[in-house]
């Protein structure tokens, strides 16, 4: 090459962005807050977005499209404004729309989904973002540059939020990755990403890979399960597993999402105990929480999203708080051996009949575009990295339960 040739640049790898990349884009003016963004709020492999000042009660959610901004929306729609600079009530049902303290201007090659945390899952709040002229709900396309707001219903318990609470993330990612099964059995040669307990799991004898080799007992509980992601079960365990289930009771006082272990369990809480039919019958418009059997790894080159295993139907749905972050179950060093999925599930308008080991969901591995700098789990303050059927943060770890046998 010459003396003044051009410099070549590296061409950047595609992806979900890691937390090091996330940072670069803050630094470069790509995500836009005032305040500054906390350390806190940049995950392993998104960013958790605040809630702004204002939430306006509006008549009725709206679909997003390309007719009128959200702002003018919110005028046509308003019911009344709350003041978040104070703790201030959502009551149940009702919906809000909550401008974001963040705005972003991205680049031609990023894009962006989001999805509630964790937390907001379990609590039943309905969340999802909105962008000025986008397509759908939870998309930022690429290379948006604009306002976010964030929609909230809070469908079990009235909830009391402040300004700047964070009730969803969003993650970036670079061009299309592909997300295909023969990636996901090329990463379970090589890491176990499934355990089961007492050591359950799929049909052994008859699994084989291509070719006619036989797959080893070690790879078996996660190669045996892939179908469009990993497939996920419900546990519902026998008589010695206790608790198998959460379900939401109805007339419960507010929630404060500031608060952590403020809350006794049993106010808010009916505890099922594992029922020795291995059955379950969901009633219409109650909210369960539920483990899976399956205790999942991630590892740290991916992440990985909950999907329900069959989307057709309507009268059901399971974890729509559905984002892993590489690390979760797995540690920096492999060293966890796997941890459970909790699933939000709720019965529509019919009795839904589940049964242990039934399959209710897959999930779904995402390629990161690089390693990030730090991984899910204790010392970023991760609340379920191993979890068991954990209710949320803002309950009591020690709950004083009474166990309820299963209808």
């Amino acid at each position: 090459m010459g003396l003044f040739s051009p410099t070549v640049k590296p061409e950047r790898k595609t992806g979900i962005l890691p937390s090091q990349q996330i940072r670069e884009l803050i630094r470069n003016g790509k995500i836009v807050s005032s305040p500054e963004i906390a350390d806190g709020q940049i995950q392993p492999a998104s960013l958790d977005l605040r809630l702004g000042n204002v939430a306006h009660r509006i008549q009725a959610s709206f679909l997003p499209g390309r007719s009128s901004p959200v702002s003018s929306k919110i005028k046509d729609l308003k019911l009344a404004e709350l003041d978040l600079t104070k703790p201030a009530l959502l009551e149940r049902g009702a919906v809000f729309i909550v401008p974001v303290v963040e705005s972003l201007s991205l680049p031609r090659d990023i894009g962006g989904k989001a999805n509630p945390k964790s937390t907001t899952g379990r609590l039943d709040i309905f969340t999802r973002l909105i962008t000025d002229g986008g397509w759908e709900f939870e998309q930022v396309p690429r290379g948006y540059s604009g306002n976010l707001y964030i929609e909230i219903v809070s469908r079990t318990f009235p909830i009391v939020l402040t300004a700047g609470v964070k009730l969803n993330q969003l993650r970036f990612v670079r061009g299309n990755p592909p997300s295909t099964d023969g990636i996901l059995e090329q990463l379970a040669r090589k890491e176990h990403l499934v355990y089961y307990e007492n050591g359950g799991g799929p049909e052994r004898a008859s699994v084989e890979r291509g070719g006619n080799k036989p797959v080893d007992q070690e790879d078996i509980s996660s190669t045996a399960i892939i179908d469009r992601g990993l497939r996920t079960t419900i546990h519902l365990g026998g008589p010695r597993s206790g608790i198998s289930a959460y379900k939401a009771r109805k007339n419960s006082p507010p929630v404060d999402l500031a608060k952590v272990g403020a809350y006794e369990v049993g106010d808010f809480w009916e505890s099922i105990a594992s029922p020795s039919s291995g059955r379950l019958v969901l009633n219409p418009g109650d909210f369960y929480l539920l483990g899976s059997r399956e205790r999942f790894r991630i590892p740290p080159t991916f992440a990985a999203e909950m999907e329900q295993y069959d989307p057709s139907m309507g009268d059901f749905s399971v974890h729509y708080a559905g984002f892993f972050d590489p690390g979760f179950g797995y540690g920096g060093e492999g060293e966890i051996k796997g941890t459970k999925g909790v699933l939000e599930v709720r019965a529509h308008e019919v009795p839904i009949l589940l049964e242990d080991e039934q399959t209710v969901g897959r999930l779904v591995y995402h390629k990161m575009a690089d390693v990030p700098e730090k991984l899910y789990g204790q010392s970023i303050g991760s609340s379920y990295q191993q979890q068991g059927l954990a209710l949320p943060k803002q309950f009591r770890t020690t709950p004083k339960i009474e166990l309820v046998a299963a209808p």
